[in-house]
């Protein structure tokens, strides 16, 4: 039977004993507190909500150091405590869920900024993003790439499970060498050991969700700071919006560090917004620098736009606007989630080139179910763009049936309703990743409910991990 303090059920461990163990390392034990920090963003998603909404841990650590880290990880080694590792909890896919019950390592309290370089910085996995922006500022400079949910995030969970975000579409994909210049990580195991991946080695780390190491710090590259101004553009129709979009993305005049189309039904969610940007007009969202203003509203009459919002920082705090990221990537899908459950969302690259004509193609056949919205990208050198686009929410069928229709007209989609790697963006396993993981992870104790791949990859031979790791 579960000892009577397993919330989860699915523990018979001592997890009072286990919580005296992990002294003097912060522990949460309260049940409705245990219960709160084992969810993320997953309910997006209805099919998620339904799945992960009755999973729980049974602790949670708050290790300040990286020696606590290490002291955490050591004793669950030993009792051999399934781990989720958690920082903001803004994922959207579970990753920080912990479906096996177990030990939650949140790592909020592992925050320092170690030191801000020339042109990087090293700072703990636990670090606000937002705080880390800020002291980057005071230096003028800034992160390359940043999610839209900064304020709560920290870098390591953006590492961990991110891929993409506020700068993507200048700085290309998280990563794209250069990005990430260090990743400092743990293994799980009764004497954990510290190794440190640099150059490609840090894609062994990067976008695993925390699988098979434990990050404790990172080093990651550093851009000059620029006066931003947040702007929203309207126009009358969505491809028209998306024409401007592109050349803006493709500008070698302009700089940008957001560009984000919305269908203007879109719009009727952004109560902030209602008196500046006119209803029923589609939307472009993005960032410029202010000496290259004159250039982008320019671009904007070329193609028929109008610029309705543009504010630099001071402005927006005086009029307690949000920062006009907060109307990108999956922000947008929170805005319409706050007063509509019934809506849940996609992810679809378009790949290069992007064209308008792929867009009304897809418009011809998607219902009036979807709204379209864009985020553009630079991935492996070229402009793309993610669609994630709003979808009204009816059945897990039609939701399905609209996935089939992109892939059918030659936009793949990165399933956002399924919590195993392989079964979303993945497609397949990292082979690579769950080799190390069974250096790092030698008991399988990380997120390990995450990977299906896992129980046959455990079982193989040395020379064949070696083979698997290149």
């Amino acid at each position: 039977m579960p000892h009577p303090s397993s919330i989860s059920g699915k523990s018979d461990l001592d997890w009072s004993a286990i919580a005296a163990e992990l002294a003097p390392v912060e522990v949460i034990a309260e049940p409705i507190l245990v219960k709160k920090r084992s969810r993320d963003f997953f309910w997006y998603s209805p099919i998620l909500d339904r799945q992960l909404k009755s999973c729980f841990g049974d602790l949670v650590a708050r290790p300040a150091t990286p020696a606590e880290m290490a002291h955490c990880l050591s004793v669950a080694a030993r009792h051999r405590a399934p781990v989720v590792l958690r920082g903001g909890g803004t994922g959207n896919y579970g990753q920080a869920v912990p479906v096996d019950g177990g030990l939650i390592i949140d790592t909020t309290a592992m925050g320092r900024i170690i030191e801000i370089g020339p042109d990087w910085v090293r700072v703990e996995a636990g670090c606000n993003i937002l705080a880390l922006n800020e002291a980057l500022k005071a230096r003028g400079r800034e992160l390359p790439i940043f999610p839209s949910t900064q304020d709560m995030a920290t870098i390591g969970g953006f590492i961990s499970g991110g891929s993409a975000g506020i700068g993507t579409v200048t700085h290309g994909m998280l990563r794209d060498p250069g990005n990430i210049l260090e990743i400092r990580a743990l293994s799980a195991e009764e004497t954990p050991l510290e190794h440190v991946f640099t150059g490609a080695d840090v894609n062994l780390i990067h976008h695993a969700w925390g699988i098979n190491a434990v990050i404790t710090e990172l080093t990651l590259r550093s851009v000059p700071a620029q006066d931003w101004i947040g702007c929203i553009a309207s126009f009358a129709t969505y491809p028209d919006c998306h024409r401007a979009a592109i050349a803006l993305a493709a500008s070698t005049e302009i700089e940008r560090k957001l560009c984000s189309t919305l269908d203007a039904r879109i719009g009727r969610y952004f109560d902030r917004l209602r008196g500046i940007v006119p209803e029923g007009r589609a939307m472009l969202v993005t960032l410029i620098p202010r000496g290259q203003m004159p250039a982008f509203r320019a671009l904007l009459a070329d193609h028929g736009g109008s610029l309705d919002l543009e504010m630099g920082e001071d402005e927006r705090q005086a009029r307690k606007l949000p920062h006009v990221f907060d109307f990108s990537y999956n922000h947008t899908t929170l805005q319409a989630l706050k007063t509509d459950r019934k809506v849940t969302y996609l992810q679809v690259l378009f790949p290069a080139p992007v064209t308008v004509a792929k867009v009304e193609e897809l418009l011809a056949v998607l219902g009036d179910d979807v709204w379209m919205h864009h985020e553009f990208a630079r991935l492996d050198g070229r402009l793309v763009s993610f669609d994630l686009p709003l979808v009204q929410y009816t059945t897990d069928e039609r939701l399905y049936e609209i996935m089939a229709i992109y892939e059918a007209h030659g936009c793949p989609v990165s399933d956002p309703h399924k919590s195993v790697l392989e079964d979303g963006g993945m497609k397949k396993a990292n082979m690579a990743q769950l080799a190390l993981k069974k250096r790092m992870d030698p008991h399988g104790l990380l997120n390990s409910a995450k990977t299906r791949s896992w129980p046959r990859v455990r079982d193989l031979a040395p020379e064949a991990i070696a083979a698997l790791e290149g």
